[in-house]
């Protein structure tokens, strides 16, 4: 025990020196009862502080380095010491292949030692992994196979993370219907159990996106205000995330007076920054109804509003519905007008223009063409009302009254 007192206090002043205490006190011979529990910190301890310093490589070969080690621990401290090794590694810059290699290696250790329970850990992790580096069909590919062994053993805490990565996947893919089904299973098992309560703010943290997703904001918001309690009273970072999503929402709803007063109360005020400035100038643009407005908060806060996937989509939506409303009131007055005037008048490149006025003709938000060769607009009168709808319920009027009739004197001749 002295001598990893010694190592952690030799931390900031020397940390060479604290680096080859604790490799010597990780193979050295200690009293049976001091040597799991004495070891456990000395490699916990050497793990962070390899991974603050940026060591990879250093890192990985301590992962490898301990296993002989683990045949005199525990098997629950084992996980533990293993799992927080490649959460260190987390802390390295651009780390995501080291993780991936870190679970890879480490579950098929476990195969060959036969512990499956930390196998199951790694694996669910090594699939988080994967679906943060893009890799969805392997991410997938995990969980499917992962998740029919759990579900034998009925482990429903793991059954909830595994159901909420597999959530996640299906979202990421745009597959709504399979995220949701994956989400409203996660939901059930933690309602059976004690979750914790980071694992249950992300639950609502996803409800909330897959509700965004149907054009449900009134109901995401609720789930992100859930998701920003439970990530704020734990300190975690994504409670600023679960905010943002808050902001979307009341935008969203055509509410930016709610987003200013959300911004201006105790939680908001604490993660006042450049992200939550970015939904403030979003806000004020669309109250404002302002499309030159909104084009320069793009450009002056894009960095916030394009690095997050889910703000992104919502907010480029917002940000087509506003350009359709002003091309519409711009072609109003015309039945036929130049392009390059229509550009000069929304302040668009001509090219921009030309493909959001056709994107809307086939999409029928007015019923026009488009003369590229001599670059003019066509703008048609309204159709007039097809008529084929109400002859068709007067038909099938018609016609239930004579099934009736007939029933009738069917009935009748029976009698």
């Amino acid at each position: 025990m002295e001598e990893l007192k010694r190592a952690k206090e030799l931390l900031k002043t020397d940390p060479e020196s604290s680096i080859s205490v604790l490799r010597a006190l990780i193979h050295a011979e200690l009293p049976e009862e001091d040597n799991a529990r004495v070891k456990e910190g000395a490699v916990l301890t050497l793990g962070e502080l390899l991974a603050k310093q940026h060591r990879s490589s250093d890192l990985a070969y301590l992962v490898e380095e301990i296993r002989p080690l683990f045949n005199a621990f525990p098997k629950a401290k084992t996980a533990k010491i293993v799992r927080s090794l490649i959460d260190f590694s987390s802390l390295i810059p651009n780390s995501l292949s080291l993780q991936i290699k870190l679970c890879e290696d480490s579950i098929a250790w476990c195969n060959e030692e036969k512990r499956a329970f930390l196998r199951q850990r790694l694996e669910t992790k090594l699939a988080q992994l994967y679906l943060e580096s893009n890799r969805y069909k392997e991410a997938l590919d995990s969980l499917g196979a992962l998740l029919k062994e759990v579900k034998k053993l009925d482990d429903k805490l793991q059954l909830v993370e595994i159901q909420l990565i597999e959530s996640k996947v299906y979202h990421k893919l745009e597959n709504v219907p399979r995220a949701k089904a994956a989400l409203t299973s996660s939901r059930s098992c933690a309602n059976s159990i004690y979750c914790p309560p980071i694992l249950q703010a992300e639950i609502d943290l996803m409800s909330g996106i897959l509700n965004c997703e149907e054009k449900d904001y009134r109901t995401g918001f609720s789930y992100f205000y859930e998701a920003h309690e439970g990530f704020n009273s734990v300190d975690d970072p994504r409670a600023l995330q679960a905010l943002k999503y808050m902001l979307v929402s009341k935008i969203m709803c055509n509410k930016p007076e709610d987003a200013y007063a959300l911004i201006n109360t105790k939680g908001g005020i604490k993660y006042t920054g450049r992200e939550i400035d970015s939904m403030k100038a979003v806000a004020h643009a669309h109250e404002i109804r302002s499309l030159h407005e909104f084009q320069s908060v793009l450009q002056n806060f894009r960095e916030e509003l394009e690095g997050d996937s889910v703000v992104n989509r919502h907010i480029q939506a917002l940000y087509d519905t506003m350009l359709e409303q002003h091309l519409i009131r711009i072609i109003e007055p015309f039945s036929k007008v130049e392009l390059s005037h229509i550009a000069e008048l929304i302040g668009l490149p001509e090219d921009a223009v030309t493909e959001k006025l056709s994107q809307m003709i086939l999409d029928k938000k007015f019923e026009g063409t488009l003369d590229q060769g001599i670059g003019c607009l066509i703008v048609y009168d309204d159709p007039p009302a097809s008529k084929l709808y109400d002859t068709s319920l007067k038909f099938l009027d018609t016609l239930n009254l004579v099934v009736d009739s007939l029933f009738e004197k069917a009935t009748q001749a029976k009698a």
